[in-house]
């Protein structure tokens, strides 16, 4: 009888502890989240439909859309929302930049869903 109530005490508790170990995990693959919001200056690409988003921390990343008319934010600050490509990539990519590097500037490409003006010119 003791060793069931004891056994049924550790279970109780082993479940209770079951959200905090799941909200661990959903706060280390939120921070990796596939979806960006990115704040900078837009400017022209290397390539046609190709675009280059320089954040003000010095971040730079490679915008493509399909379905965003970026052509006519080139030299405008803007707020362009979208999906990293292969974000698991880019997520273990920016954590060895990072333990070389504390300093480092993020790189990465984005799939743009969606784009705001947020001035008609770029601040240098």
């Amino acid at each position: 009888m003791k060793t069931r109530l004891a056994l049924g005490l550790v279970a109780l508790c082993g479940i209770s502890f079951l959200p905090v170990i799941g909200a661990t995990q959903n706060e280390t693959k939120d921070k990796d989240a596939s979806l960006r919001t990115l704040t900078g200056c837009l400017s022209s690409g290397d390539k046609a439909g190709e675009y280059k988003l320089v954040t003000p921390e010095g971040n730079t990343w490679e915008i493509e859309s399909k379905t965003v008319k970026l052509s006519e934010h080139v030299g405008h600050t803007v707020t362009i929302s979208g999906k990293v490509w292969h974000p698991d990539m880019h997520a273990a990519k920016e954590k060895a930049k990072e333990a070389v590097d504390s300093d480092s500037k993020e790189h990465g490409h984005l799939n743009a869903t969606d784009v705001a003006m947020v001035s008609d010119s770029c601040k240098k």
